[in-house]
């Protein structure tokens, strides 16, 4: 798709497919320094940078670029520091063979006024505020992984690739260990660039699904929540900034919560519990809403009316009382 200055990312969410939009965001004076070359991109974000120090990952040169699990899957390839934003960027301009990264990195917190500079044209997020965030760093990789929110990813400097997969693939990918994980969410055990399918053979079904998008300076690419995606930088420089939303209040938790929980609670026991647990869920939880409270007096649903702030409060202290059993 070709950029349209009636961009609407919750139109282009509601298809639940990814969707690309070519030189989007090309005029963005960001965009246009990088153009020019490193050199004048980094000076153009300093010139919004506020001192406070961000956390930037470094890998060996043998990680390939790769910020990965550890050979044990205990811990990662890569360190973690607190470092000051200039200096980081003096770094990655001065070259080397470790891959140097910086990503979700809040742009409120850290280049206050940038936002301003790197807006979206169209109606945006109407009355959403989505989470902006920058990502810097060279021919580094991001394992393929999910995140929650919608994304609008915008390639700001340098080439990126992404390799997206659906939800519903997530046996084809094997995901590595829920704790730790390279950055907070689990990542696929799979090296998309040269999959080891006598390894993980389930990937070629994956494969035959996957959606790979090469970004120029000024592209933006679409996605919505819990789509895998595999990102890998292309160029020795290279910045991205990206827009999080999502629609669900603020006041309800993560699912990540009731997947675990599930783990702790559902998992090991017999087949024929599970399937009768599954009945129970589609009723309560993934069919229609109102459906388990219609026939109930409204002063009776409790639990089962529409959540607000402090029904969910409630709900929630409620748990925490039974799992501190």
């Amino acid at each position: 798709m070709q950029a349209d200055a009636a961009f609407d990312p919750a139109a282009l969410i509601a298809a639940q497919q990814p969707v690309v939009l070519r030189g989007l965001v090309r005029d963005w004076p960001l965009v246009q320094a990088g153009l020019t070359g490193p050199a004048a991109a980094a000076t153009y974000l300093k010139r919004f940078y506020n001192g406070k120090p961000v956390v930037g990952y470094t890998a060996p040169r043998e990680a390939g670029g790769r910020f990965f699990y550890d050979a044990a899957l205990t811990g990662m390839n890569f360190t973690a520091a607190r470092i000051p934003l200039d200096g980081w960027l003096d770094r990655l301009l001065a070259g080397g063979d470790e891959a140097l990264y910086v990503g979700s990195t809040d742009l409120d917190t850290y280049l206050p006024g940038l936002r301003g500079e790197t807006a979206l044209p169209g109606s945006g997020f109407g009355a959403t505020t989505p989470l902006a965030s920058i990502w810097i760093g060279n021919r580094t990789i991001a394992a393929t992984h999910w995140d929650q929110s919608n994304n609008v990813a915008c390639c700001a400097a340098g080439r990126r690739r992404f390799t997206l997969f659906p939800p519903d693939q997530v046996a084809n990918l094997y995901p590595g260990p829920l704790e730790p994980t390279p950055g907070g969410q689990v990542v696929s055990m799979v090296d998309v660039r040269a999959p080891d399918l006598a390894r993980y053979p389930r990937f070629a079904e994956a494969l035959q699904v996957a959606q790979v998008f090469d970004l120029d300076p000024g592209d933006v690419l679409v996605y919505p929540a819990l789509w895998w995606h595999h990102v890998e930088a292309l160029d020795d420089f290279n910045i991205l900034v990206n827009f999080w939303w999502n629609d669900a209040p603020r006041f309800l938790d993560t699912p990540m919560t009731t997947l675990l929980h599930g783990l702790l609670s559902l998992r090991d026991r017999s087949d024929s519990e599970k399937q009768a647990w599954r009945a129970l869920f589609d009723y309560y939880v993934f069919g229609e809403p109102s459906r388990a409270a219609e026939h109930l007096p409204e002063g009776a649903r409790g639990a089962l009316a529409p959540l607000d702030a402090t029904t969910a409060r409630r709900l929630r202290a409620h748990l925490l009382q039974r799992l501190n059993r």
